[in-house]
This record gives structure tokens, sequence and C-alpha cells, in this order.
């Protein structure tokens, strides 16, 4: 396996604890929203101290106007609406079926950006094997996801 494959593995991870700690916070905040503006700040704070600390060149004036608008604002309100809705739905699914349905769902939009190379990403197609492990991982997801019966 990979050094990156290693860090992706750790980063699923890394999602899977922080939603499931977050989504305490907000059981115990009683807001999901709370949670999640909390979340966000410290990740901010985070973040912010890492860019200072590692970036080592910075863009130009004319490469930050050359963003497209939507760029600036729609990854983060994606984010927001993601990590809110991780942290209101895990205390009402539990953490494995939200995960389970919220890696589907991620799967789904990322085969789609990558066999039409939205955001200018490399072009992947979409081929019979990667379609066969879309639909293998959405029917692993129905399996997780089934209720035991109860013996009837």
């Amino acid at each position: 396996m990979s050094q990156l494959a290693v860090l992706a593995l750790a980063a699923g991870g890394a999602i899977a604890l922080q939603a499931s700690m977050n989504a305490q916070l907000g059981v115990l905040l009683k807001s999901a929203m709370l949670a999640t503006s909390v979340a966000f700040l410290c990740s901010c704070l985070f973040t912010v101290a890492a860019l200072l600390t590692a970036t080592k060149q910075y863009p130009q004036w004319h490469e930050v106007r050359a963003v497209p608008i939507y760029l600036w604002f729609s990854g983060g309100a994606l984010s927001a609406f993601g990590v809110a809705m991780f942290y209101y739905l895990i205390p009402k699914m539990g953490v494995g079926s939200m995960m389970s349905y919220a890696l589907s769902g991620q799967i789904i939009i990322a085969v789609l950006a990558s066999h039409f190379g939205w955001f200018d990403l490399p072009v992947k197609p979409l081929s019979l094997v990667k379609l066969i492990g879309a639909v293998t991982l959405i029917f692993g997801v129905f399996l997780l996801n089934l209720e035991p019966s109860n013996g009837h």
C-alpha cells in the first residue's frame, strides 16, 4: 500500500472520529449547528496556523483575482452543509450508517467528477470495473444498513 493510500485511510478515519466526537458535542450543546460552528472555528484556527508556518509562497494578486467567484464560497457552503448533516444525523442513525451512506454519496459524485473532469481535474473515464465497484459499494451499504429480523 502506498504512502498516499495510508494517508487517505488516515484521513477517512479522522473524519469518522471527528464527526462522532462533534456529533456528541452537538447533542450535549443541544445544537448541531453550534457544534458545526465550533468545529469550523477550530478548523479555521488550525488551518491558519498551518498556513502561516508551512506556506513558502503566496499567490500574486492577479492570480487571486482570476479565481472564479463561485470557488471562493461554494466549497465552504458545501462543507458546512455536509458537516452539519453529519453532526445532525449521527446521533439519529449511528456513525456506521451515516458514514456508509456518506461514503456512497462521495463515491458516486467522485466517479462522476472524475469521468467528466469537473473543475479542471484529471479525466478518469468510467469503466465497467469502476461501475461494478461503485454498484458493489452501494450494495455493501445496503447490507450494512439492514436491520436484524429478530428471528422473524
